[in-house]
């Protein structure tokens, strides 16, 4: 057996390492600070729910984000034979049909953990799992159009995972202005998937991946970029305005101001600089994400 030109080794279990390679910890980082800026949004003690919260950081990063890289993976195979032929899967680290058997698997595992948080938790869970699958398996495959794909995976890493924690604090459905941030927020994460995306522009070119560096041009998806990030904080620091929290209002509106400074440069070159506004501007928008969650603790 083999996939694209590279033949599989004999051997019938994948090692640790090749599994843990597939599950990409490093991915895990953004849906469970989300999930902190649930946890604190909500006001609860801590120490009150302490188990639950730790099950809650695990169901968002080793379990429900791992289960998305595994299954991408596994319909990326014969894509990743071709352009990164080092991944598990086609280097045949892991072989056969075990990569589709891990992501079956860490889903059932998810959604068993969920349930033990409680109604809300498995069905926010169940829907991100969905998202998931949807991304990278036929027939919806919604990586294939970057409207889709990066919504998708907005809504799956920051305004689904904030949901989930304070859910999970509160025993239940949060109050709207959490639901409210937490959209927010999601809706500005669009904007960082499409920055994420410029590292691939020629590859999803030649496969026909119609992301919005290529269906737009990546001068017109880097200004798209910059306005999806930015329209929604704007709202956020008028919210907090609002709701009589001026001071974490003032600084979410400096950060703005700082990384608007930043996407003057990002635009000269996004290409090139898509990285560097990552590591700068977008660090300055989920520190954002965390002092509005303890605007609405404060609440």
């Amino acid at each position: 057996m083999s996939i694209g030109t590279r033949p599989l080794p004999a051997r019938a279990h994948p090692s640790l390492p090749a599994v843990l390679e597939l599950l990409k910890p490093v991915t895990w980082f953004p849906p469970m600070w989300a999930f902190a800026c649930g946890v604190v949004s909500a006001g609860v003690p801590l120490l009150e729910r302490w188990e639950m919260a730790a099950l809650g950081v695990l169901l968002a990063g080793p379990l429900v984000c791992a289960t998305s890289q595994a299954a991408n993976d596994w319909y990326d195979r014969h894509v990743d034979a071709i352009n990164e032929p080092h991944r598990p899967i086609p280097s045949g680290r892991i072989p056969g049909r075990w990569g589709l058997y891990i992501a079956l698997g860490w889903t059932t595992l998810s959604m068993a953990v969920a349930l033990l948080l409680g109604p809300v938790v498995a069905i926010a869970a169940a829907i991100g799992l969905a998202l998931a699958w949807a991304y990278s398996a036929p027939p919806f495959r919604f990586k294939q159009n970057g409207w889709w794909g990066n919504s998708a995976v907005a809504f799956a890493y920051e305004g689904l995972p904030w949901f989930t924690g304070a859910a999970v604090m509160m025993g239940g459905w949060p109050g709207w202005p959490i639901v409210i941030f937490a959209a927010l927020y999601s809706t500005g994460a669009h904007g960082i998937m499409i920055l994420n995306d410029f590292k691939a522009v020629e590859g999803d070119r030649i496969m026909g991946i119609r992301s919005l560096p290529v269906q737009l041009g990546e001068e017109r998806a880097a200004k798209l970029a910059c306005l999806i990030m930015a329209w929604p904080q704007v709202v956020v620091a008028g919210l907090l305005v609002g709701l009589q929290q001026p001071v974490i209002g003032l600084i979410i509106a400096a950060s703005l101001s700082l990384q608007i400074a930043l996407m003057a440069r990002l635009l000269r070159d996004p290409k090139r600089l898509a990285p560097w506004y990552n590591a700068t501007g977008v660090t300055l928008y989920v520190a954002g994400m965390m002092a509005t969650a303890v605007a609405l603790r404060g609440l």
